[in-house]
């Protein structure tokens, strides 16, 4: 119940972000063009159609991240390996954000990325990885269960 609760936050959270991400990204691009600035001989309209791009790509990675906590929380089963991959590389991305955050907006963005990050890694440790995301390193399903703890297995001479 808990970790589907903490999925579907997940979700809502990322798409959140991205919504406010993309609405940064305009505003900026929209800034960058009206000013007609260069920075250091930097073409002005690709600098803000570059920005847009940006947006663009950060708000559709959030969403695809969200899509895939939804799902768990939907399905109830744990995200499978495209899926981990990409919340972990989400995972990064806000914890690295969140250091750089700190120095350059202050302590409520970083605590902002932070709740991310740890809904993340929330819906990545709640969810156990199967048996066949390792790669069939676990007990086979037919294979006896292994003693008890203290007792030697027999061996075969």
């Amino acid at each position: 119940m808990v970790r589907r609760l903490v999925a579907g936050l997940a979700a809502i959270v990322l798409v959140a972000e991205a919504a406010v991400l993309v609405l940064v990204h305009i505003v900026l691009g929209r800034t960058t063009a009206n000013q007609s600035m260069s920075i250091a001989g930097s073409d002005p309209d690709v600098m803000s159609k570059a920005t847009y791009a940006m947006g663009a790509g950060m708000g559709a990675f959030l969403l695809l991240c969200a899509v895939l906590c939804a799902l768990a929380a939907l399905r109830d089963r744990p995200p499978g390996r495209f899926a981990r991959v990409v919340l972990v590389a989400a995972a990064v991305t806000h914890a690295v954000l969140g250091m750089l955050a700190v120095g350059l907006v202050g302590w409520a963005a970083f605590a902002t990325l932070m709740l991310i990050l740890c809904l993340l890694v929330l819906v990545l440790t709640l969810y156990p990885a199967t048996a066949r995301e390792t790669d069939g390193e676990g007990p086979a399903e037919d294979a006896p269960p292994p003693p008890p703890f203290g007792e030697l297995k027999p061996t075969s001479p």
